[in-house]
């Protein structure tokens, strides 16, 4: 997801993993919907997807940032019950932020190159800006 982010213009340089902590003086962060780690999403249940929301909607409400993205349209379907949430901006708010919903650059996720997905990060970046 690194050159994910840089490529879309978030970082001014392409970030290590052991970095992310820096992320936060770019005014980025980055947490799970679901803490537990696993080799594919589908490994987590719908259970986990919901608690996951849930403790992400309170964290959102102590930090009061304005815009919360979550990487992976399953991911949050499944977190925060919207089966129709489609890839971009949502018409719901969590707390005070808007979200917008990111394409997961998982390697199963086929469909999405790196370029399309810096294109919609960059899309976040832009709205996020003139917010």
């Amino acid at each position: 997801m690194q050159i994910t982010v840089h490529l879309s213009g978030f970082t001014p340089r392409l970030m290590k993993p052991s970095e992310q902590q820096r992320l936060l003086s770019y005014r980025l962060g980055i947490t799970n919907v679901v803490a537990r780690p696993t080799t594919r999403a589908d490994e987590l249940s719908v259970e986990e997807y919901r608690e996951g929301g849930r403790l992400l909607a309170l964290k959102v409400a102590r930090l009061r940032p304005r815009w919360l993205a979550v990487v992976g349209v399953t991911a949050y379907r499944a977190a925060f019950g919207d089966r129709k949430a489609q890839v971009g901006p949502q018409e719901r708010v969590i707390g005070d932020a808007r979200v917008w919903v990111l394409p997961n650059p998982s390697g199963l996720n086929a469909h999405w190159t790196a370029a399309s997905m810096a294109e919609e990060f960059a899309r976040l970046r832009e709205a996020a800006a003139q917010a």
